[in-house]
């Protein structure tokens, strides 16, 4: 099919710009949205952008949603509560999970994608080398796809828009390994949760970034306070 377009969910971290060079790969014309909703790391805009220009993309989106900020209960939207450093991986939902963000995020790619006649949604979720989120897990995308299916205007006409979640199996160091080959900018993007132009390496986030690149054979391009 000539001139696919697909919508790239767009954070300016590690696996959504992976996700943007798969599907820069897969030769889709790119359209991004990238979210503001208050978090902590907003940092994480301007890597976005900066992502966004790497690869030319035309059309992209930022859009504000303060109303997860204003909801808090979570340490990346809540400034009164603290990003927990150097805990173990369990089985318990950290606090650093903010409620209804990707169920948010990917109803506004719908729509998007649904304005612009994309044929595909990419999001970055992972439910290998991760936090535990349940919106990152595959019975969450399986029932949005089911959702997408029956309750979007180019569904009901015979032209569903496919949900891509090509990192969803993959560890850490899988996702890097294909993101490298790929040539995807990792020295643009960034992870870390507390926002700061040197990341902490101590947070979730990091030390499963800085773990997938160890156990890739790479050395991860961008700069560490701790390290």
């Amino acid at each position: 099919m000539l001139n696919r377009k697909a919508v790239v969910v767009l954070s300016g971290g590690l696996d959504s710009t992976t996700c943007l060079g798969i599907a820069a790969d897969e030769g889709y014309s790119l359209y991004t949205l990238t979210f503001d909703y208050g978090q902590r790391h907003a940092r994480e805009l301007r890597a976005a952008e900066q992502v966004a220009d790497y690869y030319q993309v035309a059309d992209r989106r930022i859009v504000k949603l303060d109303f997860l900020r204003k909801i808090g209960k979570s340490a990346l939207t809540d400034f009164h509560l603290s990003v927990p450093k150097n805990v173990h991986d369990g089985e318990d939902i950290p606090i650093t999970y903010v409620p209804g963000r990707n169920l948010l995020f990917l109803s506004l790619a719908a729509s998007f994608a649904e304005a612009i006649e994309a044929q595909a949604i990419y999001i970055g979720v992972n439910a290998l080398d991760y936090s535990g989120y349940p919106d990152c897990r595959p019975q969450f995308i399986q029932a949005v796809q089911k959702v997408l299916d029956v309750g979007t205007k180019t569904a009901v006409e015979g032209a569903p828009i496919s949900l891509q979640t090509p990192l969803l199996h993959l560890t850490k160091a899988e996702i890097i390994r294909w993101g490298h080959r790929l040539g995807v900018p990792y020295q643009l993007t960034t992870s870390c949760y507390e926002g700061a132009e040197e990341a902490c390496g101590e947070c979730d986030s990091c030390r499963l970034r800085l773990r997938g690149f160890k156990e890739a054979g790479l050395i991860d391009p961008i700069p560490y306070r701790s390290l």
